[in-house]
């Protein structure tokens, strides 16, 4: 889950955030399709392997939409606090014409054809009396100004609202999916747990199995950058840790969260979601991988590791399973990302 820190004012809100909410309330209806029930006589392991990638589309998509919700909450806030530093001003102005009619009316208060008519003075009430009114015409032109702002804040301000409430019930929805999701791996794994030992052990293999073909060995990887050898010394230093929903650590992490923690350490800042940091960086063949690098599974992005060298990527798996090394190749690579 994301923090609800405050940040700098933003100028107003993000001209891209209807079209964030209808690519969420999409993401959250997709994968509300997810059949409520195995398919007929589906080998368990099947299904867990289905399970786990559609749990982690829900976890990307929600840490998506959190993420989301947390800068739509500081423009709000941002445009309430301009609006209470406009309204203060308003409210110097106000008292300030106030006074001044005040001062008018304490002066006589008639009307202006009757007191040039018995001014002892005309021209020196002529003056006054253009002095006066330019006067007042000036503030009451930067009352108005002033008004129209805040006008414009405030409209600012429920258009930002409302766009917040859109993305909040996009947010609920994926959430409430993932917990569907998690009833799944919930049965999936006791399915599992029933398998004879062997059967179980065999799945556990072909899980964490894949090719290692085509990669540089340990002595063809070229030395570390900075960054990049506190990034891996980073996520090894994770290794062990539990797999956590939605979680960036240090004591839990989802994959995306497992590489945005590791370059944190580094100085260097991720997007959240394993669809955004696959376009964190420069884009390389798998051929050409090195430690450091983001490897990004499946069509959809949908899962991230970060390549070790020797054919092993360390990774957050899945529920239930913690951060651990795994083959490169444990699963289709989509992309290969150099931060």
């Amino acid at each position: 889950m994301g923090s609800h820190r405050r940040l700098a004012p933003s100028p107003g809100p993000d001209r891209g955030t209807t079209v964030a909410v209808g690519l969420l309330s999409v993401a959250a209806a997709a994968l509300g399709a997810v059949p409520a029930t195995a398919t007929p006589h589906e080998d368990p392991r099947t299904e867990v392997d289905r399970l786990y990638a559609e749990a982690e589309r829900a976890t990307e998509a929600y840490n998506k939409a959190d993420e989301r919700a947390d800068t739509l909450r500081e423009q709000v806030n941002a445009a309430q606090d301009e609006i209470a530093r406009q309204q203060e001003r308003v409210n110097g102005m106000r008292e300030s014409l106030g006074s001044l009619a005040g001062a008018q009316y304490r002066s006589g208060g008639l009307d202006p054809s009757l007191a040039l008519l018995f001014s002892d003075d005309p021209e020196d009430y002529l003056e006054r009396a253009s002095v006066l009114d330019r006067l007042t015409a000036r503030r009451a032109g930067e009352l108005k100004r002033l008004q129209e702002a805040v006008r414009t804040l405030d409209q600012d301000r429920t258009e930002t609202s409302r766009k917040l409430g859109e993305l909040d019930r996009s947010r609920k929805a994926v959430a409430a999916h993932k917990k569907t999701v998690e009833r799944k791996l919930a049965r999936a794994r006791w399915l599992i747990n029933a398998l004879p030992d062997a059967e179980r052990a065999a799945h556990e293999r072909a899980t964490r199995s894949g090719r290692g073909a085509d990669l540089p060995g340990p002595d063809g990887v070229t030395a570390l950058s900075g960054r990049t050898a506190a990034a891996v010394a980073a996520a090894r230093s994770a290794l062990g840790k539990p797999y956590a929903w939605g979680a960036n650590g240090p004591f839990g992490f989802d994959c995306s969260g497992l590489m945005q923690w590791s370059y944190a350490q580094a100085g260097v800042a991720l997007p959240r979601t394993s669809q955004a940091q696959r376009y964190a960086g420069t884009q390389v063949p798998l051929s050409q991988v090195r430690p450091g690098d983001l490897v990004v599974y499946r069509a959809d992005a949908s899962h991230v590791g970060m390549y070790m060298g020797n054919g092993q990527v360390i990774h957050a798996p899945y529920p239930g399973a913690p951060v651990r090394y795994d083959p490169v190749g444990m699963m289709p690579v989509s992309s290969v990302t150099r931060v």
